[in-house]
């Protein structure tokens, strides 16, 4: 009997949902759960929201006591007591649930994490359930940077590039790739569940999607779906081989072959500094015209829409930005990465792009800019994110996810602390995307609102 004892003593503890003690974190404005809020007691123990907003807490020795929690979260913020802490006291009782509210100072909403390991690993340990098909761990990925998709053959096709993997710090440095469906059941409002089916090695890991010959990581970009001539769908991107040093060295078009289900080399550029698609596609008509326009944040070049004109570099025009971003007061904002798209309800071309050598973060301020074309001209912007000594880049839209005509919008972008000089990655957040949604009817978005029309 003693050795029983003895043996259950030094046994972990292991909680079971009546055990716990269930926090939600909402959004006050929407009542919705907030995902990445830290909850920190005196002692420095965190527990971080899943996506649902929700933290099942556990703590040993801090069981069903009243605990002080401090509230922090990149763009939300909770009221701070008499002495400055921004935080709230609860009594952690087994079995029981508290809410706390807070406040977004974002103009985007914070929806949910995209990518990586343990969507919903709060929800899970306390007998909530969650809305996907794999909530813990798909495909074995645990991160992965800078995110493309488009529609193909009547599915959603993403792309990612550099992947992280459970079993060793190196994983898949030569394009991850999924898909999932493109409609939501019965055009309801779009709820942030997304299904990936990704391409996956005999181990179950995200396979080598783009395994270029030569030394270094494989990167795609510019993916779009093109038409040749006998009217075939063809999915194609362009791809670089890349040195440590981040300098590109090679790189050319590729294109997805579908029986076996990898990119191939279509086409190697002489001099890898060639004009070429690169960043998000657009497409625009200009003059009885149909062209696909390509750059990192604005337009820089374009060719016609079809399959031989990719192909064909000859074809490839350049274009010149009109571009000079300014927020309210006048001051320079310096654009990094971003992505332009057609809005149908303000009737403009809208940029959503990251700001370089920033503040509070050198790469994780996000704005907003309308233009009545995609080349321009580009003025006033408004801040709709921050992030505090954190990087957001690469951002993305989904105009494919857009409801209400245009008026929200969703875009996601990859959240880590590569170029932030911070040290203390987000556990489980870092190196993913994260999505967000955007109301275009805030009145705090009309400095970037233009009037002209092409």
């Amino acid at each position: 009997m003693k050795l029983k004892l003895l043996l259950a003593a030094s046994l972990p503890f292991v909680a079971c949902a009546g055990d716990l003690f269930v926090i939600r974190v909402v959004d006050q404005a929407t009542d919705r759960g907030v995902p990445m809020v830290e909850l920190s007691t005196v002692h420095g123990v965190t527990y971080i929201t899943d996506n649902a907003g929700v933290v099942a807490f556990d703590e040993p020795g801090l069981m069903d006591i009243p605990v002080f929690f401090k509230v922090t979260s990149h763009g939300y913020e909770y009221p701070k007591d008499g002495l400055g802490f921004p935080g709230k006291r609860l009594v952690t009782t087994p079995g029981k649930t508290s809410t706390i509210q807070v406040k977004r100072i974002n103009l985007a909403e914070r929806l949910c994490r995209l990518t990586g390991g343990g969507l919903y690993h709060h929800s899970l340990r306390a007998g909530l359930g969650a809305p996907i098909k794999q909530p813990l761990l798909n495909a074995k990925v645990l991160g992965s940077d800078s995110v493309h998709t488009t529609i193909f053959r009547n599915k959603l096709y993403w792309l990612w590039g550099d992947t992280n993997r459970p079993r060793y710090p190196l994983g898949n440095f030569h394009v991850t790739m999924a898909t999932s469906p493109l409609s939501r059941k019965g055009g309801l409002r779009f709820d942030a569940r997304v299904n990936y089916s990704y391409f996956t090695d005999k181990d179950g890991f995200a396979r080598k999607m783009a395994p270029m010959e030569g030394k270094g990581p494989t990167w795609l970009g510019a993916m779009l779906t093109l038409k040749d001539k006998k009217g075939n769908e063809r999915l194609v991107a362009t791809y670089v081989k890349v040195r440590k040093s981040m300098e590109v060295y090679e790189a050319g078009l590729c294109e997805f072959n579908s029986d076996k289900e990898v990119f191939e080399k279509r086409f190697t550029f002489h001099n890898p500094k060639s004009l070429r698609p690169n960043g998000h596609p657009l497409r625009h008509r200009l003059d009885g015209r149909d062209w696909v326009y390509c750059g990192s944040t604005l337009p820089d070049m374009r060719f016609p829409d079809n399959y031989e004109s990719w192909l064909d570099p000859s074809t490839y025009v350049s274009v010149k930005a009109d571009a000079n971003f300014t927020d309210m007061e006048g001051s320079k904002v310096k654009r990094h990465h971003g992505h332009v798209t057609w809005n149908p309800w303000r009737k403009r071309w809208i940029s959503i792009f990251t700001q370089s050598w920033a503040k509070p973060s050198f790469l994780g301020e996000i704005w907003y800019a309308e233009a009545p074309a995609p080349e321009g001209p580009w003025r006033k912007a408004v801040k709709i994110m921050t992030h505090d000594r954190y990087s957001f880049y690469n951002p993305m839209q989904h105009p494919y996810w857009a409801e209400n005509n245009g008026r929200v919008i969703y875009f996601e972008g990859t959240y880590t602390m590569t170029f932030s000089s911070n040290r203390n990655p987000t556990p489980r957040y870092d190196y993913n995307q994260i999505l967000y949604r955007l109301d275009l009817s805030d009145p705090r978005l009309k400095p970037a609102q233009v009037s002209t029309v092409p």
